[in-house]
């Protein structure tokens, strides 16, 4: 590994983009979610940007998009956010108002739980951050 870090390129986490079917249903949860307003979109794509160059969130249309099955591994997961929230009830309602839903299983519902976004996709909400 080279220590010359004045010729490496500069590198910036700019976003994470999930694949799904309703690119715009799915920004429209994650922009109530986080407070982030839509900064591109087309037919195919949804940016949401963060404010002050923060990272945001990008979702893409997939035309064969299949749900994730978690926790049935037919369909797996591929990858999940972790939120960091102050109360877990309180925030858990509000997602589920907001179009999230809750898988029965729960692996330790008293440390963080997992929700499904409106594509699918598993996400954690948790205080221990």
């Amino acid at each position: 590994m080279s220590t010359d870090t004045a010729s490496a390129p500069v590198f910036r986490y700019a976003a994470v983009t999930f694949d799904c079917a309703d690119p715009v249903e799915l920004s429209r949860f994650y922009g109530e979610m986080f407070g982030l307003s839509v900064a591109y979109t087309s037919d195919e794509f949804v940016f949401l940007g963060g404010k002050d160059g923060a990272p945001g969130l990008g979702f893409n249309r997939l035309a064969d998009y299949r749900r994730p099955t978690w926790p049935d591994p037919a369909q797996e997961k591929q990858a999940h956010i972790e939120v960091g929230v102050d109360d877990l009830d309180e925030s858990e309602a509000h997602l589920l108002a907001l179009g999230a839903t809750k898988p029965e299983h729960q692996p330790q519902p008293d440390r963080w739980r997992v929700l499904l976004d409106p594509a699918g996709h598993p996400f954690c909400i948790t205080t221990l951050v």
